[in-house]
């Protein structure tokens, strides 16, 4: 358990500090430190009972959802959560190693890493975009709701 804490409070922090890099106002940065909390305790628990693209995928659109909401409530735009809030999820250490097996000539083990940080990064440019036609679909919904009654 004080692991998943550790994991859960990092993952704020770097979400946050993030926000500062992008000169995310100072007012947000919490919020943007929250949508990436989230978003990375939602992958770690899905990624026990599946695989880390499914796990990622998911806690992409989740981050999304949020960073749609937060939007709305403090009137500020949705890039400022939805970056801040990935963070946690990009795959930047595994290009890492990747490309550190490519300059060791380690070719199996660079083309596996490689493969598996396109696909993570896949699944979050996925989860933003299913994430956006979510919130399309919401916000035409009570629309469609009126013109039936």
């Amino acid at each position: 358990m004080l692991h998943f804490i550790e994991q859960a409070l990092t993952s704020f922090v770097a979400s946050a500090t993030f926000g500062i890099i992008f000169n995310a106002p100072r007012r947000m940065l919490l919020h943007g430190g929250f949508v990436g909390m989230i978003g990375w305790i939602i992958y770690i628990v899905l990624e026990y009972a599946a695989d880390a693209v499914p796990a990622t995928l998911a806690a992409t659109i989740a981050v999304g959802v949020i960073s749609q909401l937060f939007s709305r409530m403090f009137h500020a735009p949705v890039i400022i959560f939805s970056v801040a809030g990935i963070i946690p999820l990009v795959p930047g250490g595994l290009a890492y190693n990747a490309m550190r097996n490519f300059v060791q000539n380690d070719y199996g083990a660079a083309m596996e890493m490689a493969a598996k940080a396109l696909m993570l990064s896949g699944a979050i440019a996925i989860g933003l975009v299913l994430s956006e036609v979510l919130n399309q679909m919401i916000r035409r919904l009570p629309e469609s709701l009126r013109t039936k009654s």
